[in-house]
C-alpha cells in the first residue's frame, strides 16, 4: 500500500509516540494513500516522504463514515482508545480539517446529526501506524520537496468554502427541523 507524510524533514524512521494521543485514530503516526491530498495541506518548506506498507500479518481495523467511526473518534479525542490494532484505516473526520470538532461534539447535537456533520464534504483516507510491529513493515521511499505550495494552498482553500457552505447548509436544516 503506497501511503504518504508530510512534513519538515525527511522521515526514514517514523515513531509512533510522537504523535498527538487525541488525534482520530490515537496516538500514532498518520499518512495518507492520497498523494494530493498530502500535497494540498503542504506549507512552505515541506517535504512530502512516500512509503510503501505491508500490512501482511499485521491486525488492521478499517471504518467507514459511520457511527462507529464517530464512536471511536469522538472517544480518541478525550485521549481514550478503544481499539488494540498494528493500523487503522478510515476516513479522515472533516472537522479535523476545517476546524469546527466543538460545535460536533458539543453535546448540543443528536449523535445522527453530528455524524451528518461530518459526512459533509470529501472523504479523505488516512492511516495511522499504532505499533513498532507496524513501523518495521513500512518501508520509506523517497521524500520530496513539494514545490508550487500557492497552487495547493489555493485548491485547498477552494475547497473549504465548498465545505463552509455545505456545512452551513446542513447547520441550518438541523437547526430549522427542531433538532437542536
Amino acid at each position: 500500500m503506497g501511503l504518504y507524510h508530510t512534513g519538515t524533514t525527511p522521515i526514514p524512521f517514523p515513531d509512533v509516540r510522537h504523535g498527538r494521543v487525541n488525534a482520530d485514530f490515537g496516538q500514532g503516526f498518520y499518512l495518507t494513500p492520497d498523494a494530493d491530498f498530502t500535497y494540498r495541506w503542504a506549507r512552505q518548506n515541506a517535504v512530502v516522504n512516500a512509503y510503501e506498507l505491508d500490512i501482511s500479518g499485521l491486525l488492521v481495523h478499517r471504518f467507514t463514515r459511520d457511527s462507529e467511526w464517530f464512536d471511536y473518534i469522538y472517544h480518541n479525542r478525550r485521549a481514550i482508545d478503544k481499539i488494540t490494532a498494528d493500523v487503522i484505516i478510515g476516513p479522515i473526520a472533516n472537522d479535523t480539517v476545517f476546524d469546527n470538532f466543538g460545535l460536533i461534539s458539543s453535546g448540543y447535537l443528536k449523535v445522527e446529526d453530528a455524524l451528518s456533520l461530518l459526512r459533509i464534504g470529501p472523504e479523505y483516507t488516512q492511516v495511522a501506524i499504532k505499533t513498532q510491529k507496524a513501523v518495521k513493515q513500512l518501508k520509506w521511499i523517497t521524500s520530496l520537496i513539494v514545490e508550487g505550495v500557492a497552487e495547493h494552498q489555493a485548491a485547498l482553500k477552494d475547497e473549504k468554502a465548498r465545505y463552509d457552505a455545505l456545512f452551513s447548509e446542513e447547520v441550518n436544516r438541523i437547526i430549522s427541523s427542531g433538532k437542536v
